[in-house]
């Protein structure tokens, strides 16, 4: 659902990344949906992708149950 978000704002992987302030490597498992961001990450994804709580929640709790 992230990578898909990214994609609908044209953000590549490398673009989120600076956004975020991580590394592109931490940003590709978050685009993997491999590993859950820091709060502060998630908190400005959130921004940068323009989640909603909905999409934030199906996010987590997707991750969370793998």
């Amino acid at each position: 659902m992230i990578k898909e978000k990214r994609k609908i704002k044209n953000y590549t992987q490398e673009q989120m990344a600076h956004k975020l302030d991580i590394s592109l490597r931490q940003y590709a498992r978050i685009d993997k949906e491999e590993d859950l961001p820091r709060r502060d990450v998630l908190r400005e994804m959130i921004k940068v992708l323009e989640l909603s709580d909905a999409e934030i929640g199906e996010y987590i709790r997707d991750i969370v149950n793998r």
